[in-house]
């Protein structure tokens, strides 16, 4: 089973990272939070791993930090949630407010987070209240990170679209987005967009 990867960043896009090792390349799906921290492509990268193997499917999920896997890991524990929405939890908040929002018990925000419903919000804090720490700087306050941003609009659409929203509406989104944070960091616009899409 694979647990860790480190070689040469060939390809990164919003959910996905190619990573050559010894001239074999991993897919590897991955959160915003992850991919924002990646270096560009050529650059030397270190990604923890979870292994999903399916009848299917074999899947490489990768995280940069430890608390992002663990986190990931034990979202897929819940009923109803699977990688791709585990996935999308984790690109809707940073780790430490994901956390805190489970912890904390904050339905309301959980369900700002595409795919998460009320009673999908509401099995998450019943499921992992307990078994999730508190990761330092949680605030459970807002999906937006109030940080500038910039010209990425492509890869936040591509992103929402991936999320599962459709073109024009994550396109009016990012618009909107641009209206109240100007800037150059990718994150900060992509989650005022993710929030501006529902």
């Amino acid at each position: 089973m694979i647990a860790h990867l480190r070689g040469t960043l060939l390809e990164k896009h919003p959910h996905q990272a190619i990573v050559d090792c010894q001239g074999v390349g991993y897919d590897v799906a991955i959160p915003v939070s992850t991919y924002t921290r990646l270096p560009d492509a050529g650059g030397e990268v270190q990604l923890r791993i979870h292994t999903s193997v399916r009848e299917d499917a074999i899947q490489l999920f990768g995280f940069f930090s430890a608390e992002e896997k663990q986190l990931f890991e034990k979202l897929i524990t819940v009923s109803g949630i699977g990688a791709k929405l585990a996935l999308t939890a984790l690109s809707g908040l940073p780790t430490a407010d994901l956390a805190a929002a489970i912890r904390g018990g904050e339905v309301t925000l959980l369900t700002r987070i595409p795919g998460v419903g009320k009673k999908t919000a509401e099995r998450m804090i019943l499921e992992l209240r307990d078994k999730i720490d508190a990761l330092p700087g949680g605030t459970a306050k807002s999906l937006a990170a109030a940080a500038p941003v910039s010209e990425v609009e492509a890869d936040i659409i591509s992103a929402l679209v991936n999320l599962g929203s459709p073109r024009p509406a994550a396109e009016a989104a990012v618009r909107k987005a641009r209206t109240t944070i100007p800037g150059d960091d990718f994150e900060p616009l992509f989650r005022r967009a993710l929030e501006l899409v529902r």
